[in-house]
């Protein structure tokens, strides 16, 4: 049984990133090249299944030629998901 998003956020970053890679006509390889990290964690990402450092968020963007508030631009943590809905 494939994993699940860890969160709505990190499933909403990922498909942000995913979308944007396709966009620019990128591979995850690419943008895995480009970013300096390696493709799995790209694939995990866009996936929701890691929960994403400041840095790496910030060398995603740059790899994706996108101001970072654009991956994240309204984004809740879980925490905060779940005071709203009481």
């Amino acid at each position: 049984m494939p994993k699940q998003p860890i969160s709505d956020a990190a499933a909403t970053f990922g498909a942000r990133v995913r979308s944007r890679r396709n966009e620019l006509g990128k591979s995850q390889e690419g943008l895995a090249d480009d970013s300096g990290m390696h493709w799995t964690f790209i694939g995990q990402v866009e996936r929701g299944q890691r929960n994403v450092s400041l840095h790496n968020i910030l060398k995603i963007a740059a790899a994706l030629q996108l101001d970072p508030a654009e991956l994240v631009r309204g984004l809740s943590s879980p925490e905060a998901e779940a005071t709203t809905a009481k």
